[in-house]
Parts: structure tokens; sequence; C-alpha cells
């Protein structure tokens, strides 16, 4: 913006994420046995009047008779307002307050609940042109006041030219209604806003399509409170990952582009090009190679528990933060251990599988409860010691194993070796991690050392456990029962067929790789690790990452924050305050941490730059990568 320039903004479904009367009807509607339908009628009024398809004064009138709304339900609603603006406006609200004098509101909305939103953003009630309520003697909204334009199609327009602005005008909207100001000749530029709804009718009469406010103020080089573009960053999704997620970077203002399988090597060497973000599940494998072909790779998120899909190492030597979900899916794999024990004690599948076929076999033989039994885990990582918990709780004995000193939960017992727990354990557990030492730990002298008539489950990695004794191990009844869960070898996507010598076997239970894929956990997963890329990009955070130095920065207002990336080799931090210092930069923060491979610098500076700064930074000996955040 400059002194001669002004912005008019739309205010529902653009400086809000929301329609404030849809919003407003949920509150009046209360508990009305009708409400959902009344609702869905709402919205496709609402639609009808911002494509155009009727008139807007009839669009108004329709849904407020809808409402049976009433003064005294603007204080929630206003509150509830409040929480739904826009994020991409939320986080740049320092660009109000410097312009607060060129920016107006031109909505067809209600200023009882406008003016009090927008005060937050130092838009004052001069620069609010929006219709009145008008009441009854009791309060009951009744309609609007008929003697605004904005009561009537062709509002906008009016109210704009009547405001006789002198200077370029642009409009930010989702509407047609918005296009209307430039359409009339009132606005120079319209740019359609899609951060929350994308309007087809309006896409190509925009003199830009900005996905968020960032963008237009990116477009008018003009300062903003992330690093931009956004809509430069492209977001490669694969294997079938919650849609969360993909709201999530859609929010953001990337590119996405959804592939529901996993990429073999070959395949993602091609589509790893030009990407920025690439989410994966387990069977998606990020290797050298395929980092030699990451031109533009920032982030890799692995929306699961386990890493070792990923070549870590590669990742940071390339620049590349990793982020997982340690916690997210851990009560439901958690869940379901508890349930297969049971049904293995049971004897459930192989009762119901002859019941499948009419037999009808009423028996207490080998069936017994998990009470009073001894579950004896190897590995007493998150999903361990929750799942010691849950079967504490259930009257089992608890034992565990792992290489790492941990802490006992309740009155679980730490064992001192693998050989004393498979000697006293009537049911073993395997939750161990997927670190190349794991490999095939569990065989054929391991499953010999287990109690006869115990029982196996897998649900950790499928390269633990070797296939071939296993078998052995069942069909001579060593073992009572298995459930696996994870496998040595699986299909890439559902139409390939799973292949093992596992199958047949009645008294084994096989799940596909399930075991953190409830609706819940993938929900949790998909918030969780967009959230930690997003975090990164727009502020530079490392915490939690897995193979970066883990860093949680403050926020730092009115500050430019540089982020460097190098190899962990002595005197970079004397390197990059000695380029600033010569191009007398004052620094306001400064952060650095480091592990075995990399260095990661935050430094913020609250000085204008030029680019021979960056160019200089750059150019450091041993710098991985460099950005500019703000």
């Amino acid at each position: 913006m400059t002194s001669t320039g002004y912005l008019v903004i739309d205010f529902d479904s653009t400086f809000l994420q929301v329609e404030a009367l849809e919003e407003l009807a949920d509150i009046s509607l209360g508990n009305d046995p009708q409400k959902k339908e009344i609702l869905a009628q709402v919205q496709d009024i609402t639609n009808q009047g911002v494509d155009g398809k009727i008139s807007f004064n009839e669009s108004l009138n329709r849904r407020l008779a809808l409402l049976q709304a009433n003064e005294s339900h603007l204080p929630g609603l206003i509150d509830r307002l409040k929480r739904k603006v826009s994020k991409s406006f939320e986080r740049n609200r320092e660009f109000f307050q410097e312009h607060k004098g060129s920016v107006f509101i031109i909505s067809n909305g209600f200023r009882e609940f406008i003016e009090p939103v927008v005060a937050d953003y130092a838009i004052n009630s001069a620069h609010v042109m929006a219709n009145s309520f008008r009441f009854d003697p009791a309060g009951k909204i009744i309609g609007a006041d008929e003697s605004n334009p904005l009561a009537h199609s062709k509002g906008k327009s009016k109210t704009l030219a009547a405001m006789e602005l002198e200077g370029e005008i642009s409009v930010i909207g989702d509407a047609y209604t918005d296009y209307e100001m430039k359409e009339a000749g009132v606005a120079h530029k319209f740019y359609a806003f899609t951060e929350n709804v994308l309007r087809e009718n309006i896409l190509d009469k925009a003199d830009h399509v900005i996905p968020s406010f960032d963008e237009f103020l990116y477009v008018n080089q003009l300062p903003m409170a992330v690093s931009y573009p956004k809509n430069r960053i492209k977001v490669l999704i694969l294997e079938n990952i919650h849609d969360l997620a993909e709201q999530s970077f859609t929010t953001e203002g990337y590119q996405i582009e959804i592939i529901g399988r996993a990429l073999s090597e070959e395949e993602l060497c091609e589509k790893i090009q030009g990407v920025s973000i690439i989410g994966i599940r387990s069977k998606t494998n990020i290797t050298r190679k395929v980092l030699e072909h990451a031109n533009r790779l920032m982030a890799v998120g692995a929306f699961c528990i386990g890493t070792n899909q990923i070549d870590l190492e590669a990742c940071a030597e390339k620049g590349v933060i990793v982020f997982n979900a340690p916690y997210s899916n851990t009560r439901s794999v958690v869940e379901l251990a508890i349930g297969e024990i049971i049904m293995l004690m049971r004897r459930i599948p192989a009762m119901s599988q002859g019941m499948h076929v009419g037999t009808w076999n009423k028996s207490a033989l080998n069936s017994n409860e998990i009470r009073g039994k001894k579950l004896g885990i190897i590995g007493y990582g998150n999903i361990g010691a929750q799942l010691s918990v849950l079967a504490e709780s259930m009257g089992m004995q608890v034992y565990y194993y792992d290489l790492v000193e941990k802490l006992a939960i309740g009155n679980a017992t730490k064992v001192n070796s693998l050989e004393e727990l498979l000697g006293l354990a009537d049911v073993v557990s395997l939750h161990v991690d997927g670190r190349p030492d794991n490999k095939m730990i569990f065989g054929e002298q391991e499953l010999k050392a287990m109690k006869p008539g115990s029982i196996l489950v897998n649900l950790s990695r499928g390269f633990v456990v070797e296939i071939e004794p296993l078998v052995e191990a069942l069909k001579s009844g060593h073992l009572r029962g298995a459930a696996v869960d994870v496998f040595p070898s699986e299909p890439r996507s559902n139409s390939e067929e799973f292949i093992s010598e596992l199958r047949g076997l009645e008294n084994v239970i096989l799940t596909p790789h399930i075991g953190g894929s409830t609706q819940e956990a993938q929900r949790n997963i998909a918030q969780f690790v967009p959230s930690q890329i997003i975090d990164y990009i727009n502020a530079g955070n490392s915490f939690s990452s897995v193979n970066f130095p883990n860093l949680q920065l403050p926020f730092q207002g009115n500050s430019h924050r540089l982020i460097h990336i190098h190899k962990n080799v002595p005197g970079i931090l004397a390197k990059i305050n000695q380029v600033l210092a010569q191009h007398e930069i004052n620094i306001t923060g400064q952060y650095l941490k480091t592990n075995e491979q990399i260095g990661y610098v935050i430094t913020d500076i609250n000085a204008a730059y030029n680019q021979a700064v960056l160019a200089d930074l750059k150019q450091i000996e041993d710098t991985i990568k460099f950005r500019v955040l703000y």
C-alpha cells in the first residue's frame, strides 16, 4: 500500500473464515429439531446470492426470515467471529496497524457484528461500510435498513463510488458481488480470495487469484508475517494420508498433489523434482538416490511413527528436515494389541472360522482370561509403556525389557535380559523401533526360548521377526498363537496380493499394517505433522524433528529472520556474524544448535538488508541451505 492507494476487503468468507449469518443461525436456532435443515437452506440461499443467481435483497430477506434471531444473540456471535478471522489476516495483524488509514471493509453483512471484530485490527467504524439491522420492540431482528445501498443488488459498487476515494483501489473478496466493484469501474484491481471458499465464477475475472492474504502482500511487495511466496511451495502427499493434512497445507496456500499409493524409487525420483514438502507413510522410501533428484525439497513428513523408510543422514546432508508423529497413534496400536491378546487367549480366530463353516464347538478347552497372565513387553517406549498401563489395569502382570534404561510405570517389572523375559511371559509383545540393529532380532533361538503355549504379538516392524521359524513354532504347537500386523514384504497398494507363509494358519491373526489405522489416530497424525512442517517453514522451529538440532524459537516482531543450515564444523557462527558486521547489521536475537552432522543457526536482525548480504551468507564455506523467513 502507498499513501495514494486503498484496500477494500470483503468480510464474510474473506476477512472471516465463515459466513456470519450462518453462524448467527447456528446460535439462534439452538436446539431446534429442524436446525440442520434450516442451516442447509440458509447456506443455499447465501450461495445463490453471492453467485448472482438471486438478487441480494431477496437473499438477505429470506435468510433473516429463517434465522429467528434476536439482539441478545449478537454478543455470542461477536465472540465466535473473533475466533474465526481468516488465518492469513490474523498473522498479518501488524499490516492493518501500519495501514489503518487506507483499509476499508465493504460488506453486505451487518455493522453490529462487523465493527467489534475488525476493531481488533485497527479498522475503525468510519472505515466499515455495512448494513444495519432493524429490530422490533422485543429485540427480534426483522430486517435491514432499506435506505442503505448495501441492502440491495450492486450495493457494494454504489457504496464505493459514493466514497470518492482518490488513488488506486484494490478489492479482496470471494464473491461476484466483490468483483462488481471492478466491473463498475470504481475499483482498479480485483483479487479473488480462495483461502476459505473457491467460487469458480470469479476466477477468470480476477487480476490475481490469491490463496491467502500473504499472497496479496507478496504480489504487491509489502511486508508480511511469514516466509513467502507460499503458492510456489509444492506439496506431494502419498499413501492415502487423512484429508486434514491436505486442508492444513491448502490453508497455507501451498500447491497440493495427491497420489493415493506408495511410489517406487524410480517413480519418486521423477515425481520429487520441484517438490518442497513430501508426506509419506511407511511404504514409500526416501533414499539417497531420491534425494539426489529433490532439487527443492525442504521437509519430509512421515505420517506414522517409524522413520526407517527415510535416509535421515542423507536428508540432513541436503538440509531437508524430517518430522514424524511419535505419539499420535499410540493409543490405537495399544488397543489393537490388547484386543488381539484377548482373542488369542480365548481362541476366537479358530472358533470364528469354525462357525463360518457350520461348526458349533462350545468348549472352554484352552480358553483363558488374561487376568493373572504374564505380559512381556520388548521395547518400553511410548507404545510399550502405554500397553503396560492398560494391561496392568486388566489384571496382567507386566514385565519389560529394553536396551535403554527406562523407568517402570505402575507395577511393571524390568528384567535384565531378553532370555529372562521370554522364559516367564505368557504373552510376548514386540514394540521396538526401526533402527537397523533390530533387523531379525527375533528368530529361531528366541522363539524356542518362549514358554510352551505362549503367544507372540508383533505390531512393531516387519523386519524384526523371522517368518519361517515363526511358522514352524505355530504349526508344532510350541506357540499357542500369534498376531502379526507388520511383515518383511508388504504390498505397495490395496490392489496387490499379500503373500506370506502365515496365511491359512488358524491360530494366527493377520492384519494389513493397521495398528495405527483408526480415524482418531489418522486425524491426530494429519494435524500434528503438517503443523510441525508449517511451523518450520513459517518460523524456523525444528522442535520434534528427528534429524535436525531441535530449536523452539520465540516470535520476533519487526525483524527479519535468517535461517542458516551448515555442516557441523568449527567457526561458522563467527563467519555469519562477520558478514553481518561488515554490512553494519545489528543482531536482535541469535540461536545455534548442532548435532553430529549439521549446525542450525537462526539470526534475527532489525535492519533492512540488501541482496549482497544474502549472497555473502550463502557463500560461507560448508553452507548447506540458507533462506530468509520475513
